[in-house]
């Protein structure tokens, strides 16, 4: 791109509309319509028809799908479920228990009118299987099964041997579902899952921290989810100008991770249509130079939400000197405060959730669980409205690829794209989408009678 050219009396205009973080949403009033209305059960449940055992897999938003997912399934099939098992995963490397990043007790508590749950299986049922749970059936379910499959072909095996197995469980019941079962799976996630005392309380210290950071703007702040970890780049397949280190360092890493899957005979990896289709994760300097682009100046404060960034002091440079606000949560809590977090993966995530979900402005940079949960979850908060940045990759990267690009034509490109994310920000789900990003019409109702207030949901 070329040098900055000096500004018209209407880009400084544009540009004091746009770094005003209070009235950046032009259309949340759509959203404002818009309010939760799940509530709980109110009468008695029927006897269980036994026992239902899930082992959630994947990172702590994955899981969250597989505890909301489960505690629709149970509820449905009028069986007990047992407080979901976390899989330890080879790249998270998380062992922590639901207890340790859920609060367990309001879990339980919460659902009791709707989902019997249970620490564990009865002693007595138990026995038949010598006290060990691999010696309960296990059910093997396709990816995105139907309600009624648990229904037609789980239930009557449940109703025989008293406990079941699922494991895997991530991904196994589709998105489409009865306005039953979807109720299950909004007063799981939006009501029931707390996360557990010691990371809600730091989460919440971190935000009064960002908003004391950034009394100057009302306390508003922006957050950014920023994927550039090493094993994100190397999954990725792209290059992004490191060199031969960075080639190195990536061959390293996918054999690490993901051994043999990128080697296999046949398999050709095409790094710069991978770029061109917008598949590339964005670059800490690409994402400084979007935010800039849209007129936040050097003065707003972020919270930038990631792991490891790759090659950090290199990467990081460039975003830093656009932003010198930028603060992470090891940046803003002292090193007691974290050390019961820090080798805990899903613990760090949930930290960062929670700094995330208060922020005025959250930026998405790449696709992925956290921001398909955090998302919906802004969107409940705030009236259906998801105040979230979510940007054209596609065209981005012939932005940036583009050396005849200048910095007045990028400030309009990138003016029309944060607009479009706000014009996108209220959404009614459609029938296959996720109601964890799209929880309007199933758990939230319009202040005003119309057609919008129908279930999205398969009869």
């Amino acid at each position: 791109m070329d040098e900055q050219k000096p500004e018209t009396p209407m880009d400084k205009s544009l540009i004091r509309k746009l770094v005003n973080i209070s009235t950046i949403w032009k259309h949340s009033y759509k959203g404002g319509q818009w309010k939760p209305c799940i509530s709980n059960s109110t009468g008695g449940l029927p006897e269980s028809n036994g026992y239902i055992y899930v082992e959630a897999n994947g990172g702590l938003n994955q899981q969250r799908t597989s505890i909301c997912n489960a505690v629709a399934v149970a509820g449905y099939l009028n069986a007990t479920l047992v407080i979901p098992n976390f899989h330890f995963h080879s790249i998270w490397r998380d062992p922590s228990k639901f207890s340790e990043i859920y609060d367990e007790e309001y879990f339980i508590k919460t659902l009791e009118n709707d989902v019997r749950i249970v620490n564990k299986i009865p002693e007595y049922i138990m026995e038949r299987f010598d006290h060990n749970m691999t010696n309960v059936y296990n059910f093997r379910i396709k990816a995105w099964s139907s309600i009624h499959y648990y229904r037609d072909t789980v239930l009557p095996r449940l109703l025989d041997e008293l406990v079941i197995r699922i494991s895997p469980f991530a991904n196994r019941l589709s998105f489409d579902a009865p306005p039953a079962v979807q109720r299950l799976r909004c007063l799981a996630n939006y009501r029931a899952l707390r996360f557990s005392t010691p990371i809600l309380s730091l989460g919440e210290i971190l935000v009064a921290r960002m908003r004391e950071r950034s009394a100057r703007d009302g306390g508003k702040y922006i957050s950014v989810h920023l994927r550039f970890e090493e094993d994100m780049v190397a999954f990725s397949c792209c290059i992004f100008d490191g060199g031969s280190k960075e080639l190195e360092d990536m061959k390293a890493a996918r054999e690490k991770g993901w051994k043999g899957k990128f080697t296999k005979p046949g398999r050709v990896i095409r790094p710069g249509a991978i770029r061109v289709n917008g598949k590339c994760p964005m670059t800490p300097l690409e994402v400084g130079l979007m935010l800039r682009g849209m007129g936040f100046d050097n003065s707003t404060f972020i919270y930038l939400a990631s792991g490891k960034i790759y090659d950090a002091e290199r990467n990081m440079a460039p975003l830093l000197e656009m932003f010198p606000n930028l603060l992470t949560k090891e940046m803003l809590a002292s090193p007691e405060e974290l050390s019961p977090f820090k080798n805990f993966s899903s613990r760090m995530a949930a930290i960062d959730y929670t700094v995330c979900l208060h922020s005025e402005v959250f930026v998405t940079t790449q696709g992925g669980n956290f921001p398909h949960f955090l998302i919906g979850h802004r969107r409940y908060l705030y009236g259906g409205h998801s105040k979230t940045v979510k940007p054209d990759k596609r065209k981005l990267a012939l932005l940036f690829d583009n050396p005849t690009t200048g910095w007045k034509s990028f400030k309009r490109h990138m003016f029309i794209m944060r607009s479009h994310s706000d014009s996108k920000g209220f959404e009614l789900k459609r029938p296959n989408d996720s109601i964890y990003t799209f929880p309007c019409p199933d758990c939230m109702c319009f202040t005003n009678k119309s057609n919008a207030t129908k279930s999205s949901s398969a009869p």
